[in-house]
């Protein structure tokens, strides 16, 4: 069950529909030089980079001047297009962090036309964009577009992004990308072994040293910034719990880090999102009153900003994890509703696997009130105002 925070999307808008550039087939080439060998792809993504820099909200990133981008184009076909990753580099200061896209680029005639992930004509590019430099698997995840938080549904299917059983500080609570900005889309890290590893299974680019993006299933995706030793990838199919980087203070695009650490972020639908009420593995994350403030929860256990989250591994979509709300357990019964004889208990904080749902009596829990009672795959059955499950609806349809 997710109920309090569930009473609207927060919007965020997609950026404009891909720009067409004009630019010559030997664009910053000298006179009588030979043309770029890419046709001319990175001046115009730079182009596009600076312009969507002289338009953005955050006023370093509006300072930023060709020497402050980064364009890498790993696949090209011929000089008619190209893919790979665009980034405007942040200001090296507290609170600055860069901004990221993967791009397509196809030239037609003199021009150009570039599209980031996220804007209306990336999609329609990645189905135009021959299979060498768009994979099948790519294009459907480029095209593929979910309401913002999945309509509702806030599961997630990650897990913390570092090796099971092991315990790392929750160093700071949700805060922007870039620091004091909303959405609070981002936490901090720190500990363990130091490796950080992919929350869940998807493609991974190299956005910049030191920055891995993972793109995921759901219209989800993972930021890891600040990494030292990071992998090298270009489109990878990774696994859940694939090395990822070690933590560290890499600020190669810009920001600044302190003390080691991984600077862990979620996105979905090409945009950040907050962090606040998604899941990452067993725990939930909940925000304070102010920036890096706030706490975890796995059933009633609370941990703040600090503390050690313990990795249980990812929540299943399916899966829900008992909240008796500050008892110690909560009662399983015979069928929807207080009416049925109890069958036993069951303690705050385990996992449980729902079969089914259906309409009982009512109750109230930590996340509302509710008259949805899961059926669990033992036969048993819990009121819903008990389990966070991430979804205020059922999470594997009507019994």
């Amino acid at each position: 069950m997710f109920r309090s925070l569930t009473r609207g999307r927060v919007g965020v808008a997609a950026l404009a529909a891909g720009i067409v550039i004009a630019v010559p087939a030997a664009a910053g080439a000298a006179p009588g030089a030979a043309a770029p060998a890419d046709g001319g792809a990175t001046a115009a993504v730079t182009a596009r980079l600076l312009d969507h820099a002289a338009n953005a909200s955050d006023a370093g990133l509006r300072s930023a001047g060709a020497d402050d981008t980064r364009v890498t184009v790993t696949r090209r076909q011929g000089q008619a297009w190209a893919f790979g990753t665009a980034v405007i580099v942040a200001p090296h200061q507290e609170g600055a962090y860069p901004a990221g896209w993967v791009f397509l680029a196809h030239r037609e005639r003199a021009s150009w036309q570039v599209a980031f992930d996220g804007e209306a004509g990336f999609g329609t590019l990645a189905d135009r964009a021959p299979a060498t430099v768009v994979s099948s698997r790519e294009r459907g995840l480029f095209t593929d577009v979910h309401p913002m938080y999945a309509g509702g549904d806030y599961r997630t299917g990650m897990r913390l992004p570092y090796a099971l059983g092991q315990s790392w500080y929750f160093t700071g609570g949700p805060h922007g990308w870039g620091g004091s900005e909303t959405p609070w889309s981002s936490i901090d890290l720190a500990g363990g072994d130091q490796r950080v590893l992919a929350a869940r299974g998807g493609t991974a680019y190299t956005m910049c040293r030191g920055w891995i993006r993972v793109y995921h299933d759901r219209g989800y995706a993972t930021d890891y910034y600040h990494l030292w030793n990071n992998i090298s990838v270009n489109g990878a199919s990774v696994g859940e719990g694939a090395y990822l980087g070690d933590t560290g203070t890499d600020v190669t695009c810009g920001g600044a880090a302190s003390g080691r650490h991984v600077h862990f972020a979620l996105r979905q639908n090409d945009a950040y999102v907050p962090m606040v009420g998604h899941n990452l593995g067993k725990w939930v994350v909940m925000g304070g009153g102010g920036t890096y403030q706030g706490y975890a929860l796995h059933g009633s256990a609370q941990v703040n900003v600090g503390g050690a989250l313990y990795n249980h591994g990812a929540l299943g979509l399916n899966q829900g994890i008992i909240d008796a709300n500050g008892g110690g357990t909560v009662n399983r019964r015979t069928g929807p509703g207080t009416g049925y004889a109890v069958a036993g208990s069951i303690a705050d904080g385990a996992t449980v696997t729902v079969a089914c749902s259906a309409n009982g009596t009512s109750h109230s829990g930590r996340w509302g009130t509710t008259a949805l009672w899961n059926k669990l795959t033992d036969g048993t059955w819990v009121s819903d105002a008990f389990m966070w499950t991430g979804s205020a609806g059922t999470i594997n349809g009507w019994c």
